[in-house]
């Protein structure tokens, strides 16, 4: 799995050769979801509070996340992202 960051418990992954829209996955405990880059719609579960700190971190660090789809896409080193603080 593709790590790119880690906070709270919560970890953040992108798949090399997935499937568009760009998208990154969250894991927490025992649940997974996909959470759209452009938009942040969520697909899966996610409890509440992981969910907004995911969110969260989305909104601070959307530009990165794009670069990051675009390197997967290409084959290409992906660059880690900092975690929520």
């Amino acid at each position: 799995m593709p790590e790119i960051s880690r906070f709270f418990g919560i970890i953040i992954a992108i798949y090399y050769d997935d499937h568009a829209p760009p998208h990154f996955h969250a894991k927490y405990g025992g649940t997974e979801a996909t959470i759209r880059i452009a938009d942040g719609v969520v697909e899966g579960n996610l409890p509440r509070r992981a969910r907004g700190l995911v969110l969260e971190w989305l909104d601070i660090n959307r530009g990165e996340l794009f670069a990051n789809w675009q390197a997967a896409e290409d084959h290409l080193p992906m660059q880690r992202i900092p975690p929520l603080e």
